[in-house]
């Protein structure tokens, strides 16, 4: 019996202007014929031996709600349009009614032109897995349906479909809490030495256990932990400020993320396997994504995976220029936690994915972060960001001011060091007092320096830095953002040493749209 994968539902956005794929599975040797009749449109194939099969449709341009039938199945009010997937950790997930401003979306979201699928958030293949990907479906966006949406995701999607007159689809593929390590399969986190660290964690963590053994114990933590966060909830009832130490105290021990194990959805190509698996190689115009958080305790590792994972979810949506855009992650860290500039490593691995490689653009969202909040509320500022990048990279809109400063070299003559920054034509202002550049000299020794800007560079002093070597700007996992472009976007953080790599031509391939 022919089956299409669960993501073809009712009200779904296929993507114009592209070959658009159309799979399921079957019986091997059984006849799938696919048709949009209102276009036109039809193709035909055999289910292979495996039991899969795929067709791809002519490209179709947006218009009217059409029909997608699949031999006996019909679906119904099928649009073409713009399609990005939503992936990343919790910053993605974030939900439109807990967003700032949220309530305010949802009254007038009838008329965003956005439609959205969630992959369910279950990562383990049990029967509930299997009832979860049946009752999956598009959606169409209501105050009802969409509070539980990507806020960051809609909100992009929303300003996408306003400029382009064209009905966007949001994919969302995330999971709260999961690390890169987790999006890609086993084979690829072992082909690389980034990956190493993650596989064997997982075997020191399962070894020794019976796949029954370690189901028994992440159910035991999932009993355990879902009544912690009950206890949880009414001490931030009591006192929203409450201090964590305090909390710990009065809830007990806070378990998460639960021991590794089968079941645990944080294991190494777990998310690979049971949500990203499901939906590829379903049609898309780019990528928006927004994750990091959880690899803070291996940034140096960061970019190669990273980029691994970008070559592998290409290659699985079969699309070698699939635009990415990125995420840069923002101020945090907790209340009294030491400094140790492991986000500021974590950023500088997705701004060295940006300069590397092709195809792929970079939100820089350095003042969008709050201190002791790791899940800021305020999205519309990301979202935003991201549909500028979009907006030039992917749709063309060339001279659209999508970038702040970015650092691009650097000159010393005497004791003064000149910082080069592109995306800087229109020039560069200070938001409050300058703040955060330092300087160090052959010693390696970072000093707070004096900064001047002067059209699209900055002039760095030091009394105690009479010869510079180096410089770094924003470099603290959480401080004062003080450097902008004049269109409102920060400076991106850097620092001189390693040498920064060259930005390469990111422009993606303009749709034919």
């Amino acid at each position: 019996m022919i089956q299409c994968a669960p993501i073809f539902t009712d009200h779904m956005v296929l993507q114009q202007g592209k070959n658009t794929a159309v799979f399921g599975t079957g019986s091997p040797g059984e006849t799938v014929t696919v048709s949009i009749p209102e276009r036109k449109l039809s193709a035909s194939t055999v289910v292979q031996p495996s039991g899969m099969w795929q067709v791809q449709l002519p490209p179709a341009t947006a218009g009217e709600a059409c029909t997608l039938r699949v031999n006996d199945l019909v679906f119904q009010d099928v649009v073409f349009g713009e399609v990005w997937l939503a992936g990343g950790q919790s910053n993605m997930e974030f939900m439109l009614k807990n967003a700032k401003g949220g309530a305010e979306e949802l009254k007038q979201c009838a008329s965003s032109g956005v439609r959205y699928f969630q992959v369910p958030r279950n990562t383990f293949v049990d029967k509930k897995y299997s009832q979860d990907f049946k009752a999956a479906a598009w959606m169409l966006p209501t105050p009802e349906t969409a509070g539980e949406w990507s806020a960051v995701a809609y909100l992009a999607a929303k300003e996408l479909s306003e400029k382009l007159g064209v009905p966007v689809g949001i994919i969302g593929c995330n999971y709260g809490g999961s690390s890169v390590s987790c999006w890609m399969p086993e084979s690829d986190l072992q082909a690389h030495a980034a990956g190493h660290a993650y596989l064997e964690d997982y075997r020191a963590a399962a070894a020794g256990k019976t796949d029954a053994e370690m189901i028994a114990e992440y159910d035991a933590y999932v009993e355990y932990q879902t009544a912690w966060t009950v206890r949880m909830e009414r001490c931030y009832q009591e006192d929203g400020n409450m201090k964590w130490d305090e909390v710990i105290r009065r809830c007990g021990e806070n378990q998460w993320p639960g021991p590794m194990g089968v079941k645990s959805p944080y294991r190494p190509a777990g998310m690979f396997h049971t949500m990203l698996k499901r939906i590829v190689p379903y049609t898309l115009r780019g990528v928006f994504y927004y994750q990091g958080e959880n690899d803070d305790h291996r940034p140096e590792t960061y970019s190669s995976l990273l980029t691994v994972m970008i070559a592998r979810w290409r290659q699985e949506f079969q699309d070698d220029t699939l635009p990415f855009l990125l995420v840069q992650l923002p101020m945090f860290a907790y209340e009294d936690a030491p400094e140790n500039g492991t986000w500021s490593k974590l950023r500088e691995g997705q701004m060295q994915v940006f300069r590397t490689v092709k195809n792929t653009g970079i939100a820089v969202a350095l003042d969008c972060g709050e201190l002791g909040n790791i899940h800021p509320t305020e999205k519309h500022t990301v979202a935003h960001r991201l549909a500028l990048q979009a907006r030039k990279l992917v749709y063309g809109e060339q001279e659209l001011a999508a970038f702040g400063p970015l650092y691009a070299g650097n000159t010393v003559s005497g004791d003064c060091m000149t910082i080069q920054f592109s995306q800087a034509e229109q020039g560069m202002v200070w938001h409050g007092e300058p703040a955060g550049f330092e300087l160090a000299g052959a010693d390696g020794v970072y000093y707070p320096a004096k900064a001047v800007i002067d059209g699209a560079l900055v002039h760095l002093t030091c009394e105690k830095v009479p010869v510079p070597v180096r410089a770094r700007y924003a470099w603290v996992n959480y401080g004062p953002v003080s450097l902008y472009g004049k269109n409102g976007i920060p400076a991106a953080p850097f620092r001189t040493e390693p040498p920064v790599l060259p930005l390469l031509t990111s422009q993606c391939p303009e749709p034919s749209v």
